[in-house]
């Protein structure tokens, strides 16, 4: 069976040493003192490891099971989902007005983790609900807001966002669901979606499908689609639900993983769907739950490599191969632990590294959001709207690597279902896919966000950089093995950016070069978080910080990334540099 505790003391690390939550200028920050934080983290981390890591292989082998039109969910999940919903999990920093606790997003992400890393499967059922009530608060009407957003918020009701068809899925100007006005404001949806995550099961009373449709009569492509939001039971005047609407499950899709998730075909026969917003204007309202959606998926992915590795070092530390070359480290067995040898430490040293710069890098993305929102920050906005595509692409990536390199230090025990670990390689595999595949948040990072505002969020990216670097030229400990590698990174990507303007009549240079362009930025904002992290760490040690180990483990740590993983922007320069020829050189015929 494996094994999972939550990471409590990084994550205070990251949200206090780090990013000193509570000295910030952002509303209701002022309350994230270390007592309150760390009573919310230890609590969430007791949940994610008593309640839902036990039912986490449960989800796995029974899945999800479709009976007379009717989803069952594993065993244990709807036990599990009631007490997530009593202890307020799911409405940590929604609004008070509508149930919420009005808490920061940060806060929100901190606790997300732990539940994420125990139960990826069991945890979307919540998260796509708090997509779903980002979407109607954002853009709804009053009205809208009051009917829904109660229930949501408390996950009475749950929430879905309905996008792909079976012939499109990121060219969204091709669907084909219309809706037809009824005369009286609503409207009649009709059309087949797939790959809908919780679109049905038996874990709420009602639930609120976010789908995309187009008005006839409107402009062709994307600039056609609006949303609606269309209840499986409709809700009457006092909040009741009513009669049965014409939305059904066709059927589950068989999976590779998160097998307790139920992913539905969803037919909508004539359905009643009420517009969110203005009409042919439904991608604004959708872009609100996706780009939330994006972060929480980045989060999945080094959520899961952290499981894994997790696992990886309990089973390095157990298992007896073999001798250590420089002397028995175990002379009295019959072999030494896996973790003497220096290619197993090679291993878990990419794992470690990878996820605690991971962390860092998602919760200063979350703070980003707080500051964009609770202060109306239009720079926070395009900061983290720049950012998003790499947290997305370059995380999930990441994070299924490194979950099958968790694999790899179990040897042949790593690829068979006793031990656990291909679940998390399995469930990983699905955040490289959905809410956009990794290629197009590469193409949307270059084609799209480096020029936006007229490239100002890149340089502001760029200038952070070099501040950071101007700053702390004089801390000797820091210079050579942090700020040195970072402004080599970081002069890599900005060579990659002057590449792509300098071919900016060449798109296909540009485009080949987009994938690893996120790379290397995923790259360098890692390397900036393992600075700024070996700076605090120094400090505390300066202060007297009584854990020192843990210090000084975080200061190794962000060595070896620096050492071993950071000068990976040399490579992706390189690649970038030969252009498109290469990639565009085959007749479609000869591949």
């Amino acid at each position: 069976m494996p094994i999972y505790n939550a990471p409590n003391k990084d994550i205070q690390f990251v949200l206090h040493d780090l990013l000193k939550v509570s000295e910030q200028d952002i509303p209701g920050f002022e309350d994230l003192d270390r007592d309150f934080t760390s009573a919310v983290v230890e609590e969430a981390g007791k949940v994610a490891t008593e309640v839902l890591h036990p039912l986490n292989v449960v989800g796995d082998t029974e899945g999800c099971v479709m009976e007379n039109g009717v989803v069952r969910t594993p065993t244990g999940f709807k036990e599990a989902f009631a007490q997530m919903k009593d202890g307020g999990w799911t409405a940590m920093d929604c609004d008070p007005e509508y149930g919420g606790q009005g808490l920061p997003y940060v806060m929100h992400t901190a606790a997300q983790e732990p539940f994420v890393s125990a139960n990826m499967a069991f945890n979307m059922y919540q998260g796509l609900t708090h997509g779903a009530y980002s979407a109607i608060y954002a853009h709804g009407t009053d009205e809208q807001k009051q009917k829904y957003l109660p229930k949501m918020v408390s996950c009475e009701w749950t929430g879905t966002m309905n996008l792909t068809e079976p012939h499109c899925g990121t060219d969204l100007g091709l669907m084909r669901t219309k809706a037809v006005p009824n005369g009286d404001g609503s409207y009649k949806i009709s059309g087949q979606k797939i790959f809908i995550s919780a679109g049905e099961h038996d874990m709420a009373d009602n639930i609120i499908h976010l789908v995309l449709a187009k008005i006839q009569g409107g402009p062709e492509g994307i600039k056609g689609v609006s949303l609606f939001i269309v209840p499986k039971f409709m809700v009457n005047d006092d909040g009741s639900l009513g009669a049965r609407n014409g939305v059904a499950c066709g059927k589950i899709e068989e999976k590779m993983g998160i097998h307790g998730n139920s992913t539905c075909v969803m037919n909508y026969d004539e359905a009643t769907g009420f517009l969110i917003g203005e009409e042919h204007k439904g991608m604004r309202a959708m872009f609100t739950m996706m780009n939330e959606a994006r972060l929480g998926v980045g989060l999945q992915g080094y959520a899961q490599a952290e499981s894994a590795y997790q696992n990886a070092v309990a089973y390095a530390n157990d298992r007896l191969q073999g001798r250590d070359v420089t002397g028995a480290k175990n002379p009295d067995g019959p072999a030494d632990p896996l973790i003497v040898h220096p290619d197993i430490r090679r291993n878990l040293m990419d794992q470690k590294s990878f996820v605690e710069g991971a962390r860092a890098f998602t919760y200063w993305g979350a703070m980003l959001i707080d500051r964009a929102h609770k202060n109306h920050d239009k720079d926070a906005d395009g900061l983290i709207s720049l950012m998003t595509p790499v947290i997305k692409g370059f995380l999930t990536d990441k994070g299924f690597e490194y979950a099958t390199a968790a694999q790899q230090v179990y040897g042949g025990h790593g690829y068979i279902e006793e031990w656990g670990m291909s679940q998390y390689a399995r469930d990983a595999r699905i955040a490289m896919i959905y809410e956009g595949a990794n290629g197009v948040q590469a193409l949307d990072l270059v084609g799209r966000k480096l020029a936006q505002d007229g490239g100002k969020h890149v340089m502001t990216f760029f200038e952070m950089v070099k501040t950071f670097i101007k700053e702390n030229e004089g801390n000797e400990a820091l210079n050579t093995e942090f700020l040195t590698p970072l402004k080599a990174a970081s002069k890599d990507l900005q060579a990659a950016g002057m590449y792509f303007m300098q071919n900016a009549t060449k798109p296909n240079n540009a485009l080949s070069g987009s994938y690893d362009f996120m790379h290397m930025m995923g790259h360098v904002c890692l390397g900036l978080m393992w600075a700024r992290m070996a700076k605090a760490a120094m400090e505390a040690l300066e202060n007297g910080a009584s854990d020192t180990e843990f210090y000084e483990t975080k200061i190794a740590t962000g060595r070896y990334y620096m050492a071993r993983q950071l000068p990976a922007t040399a490579m992706h320069l390189s690649r970038i540099n030969t252009g498109g020829d290469t990639i565009m050189a085959l007749e479609a015929a000869n591949f």
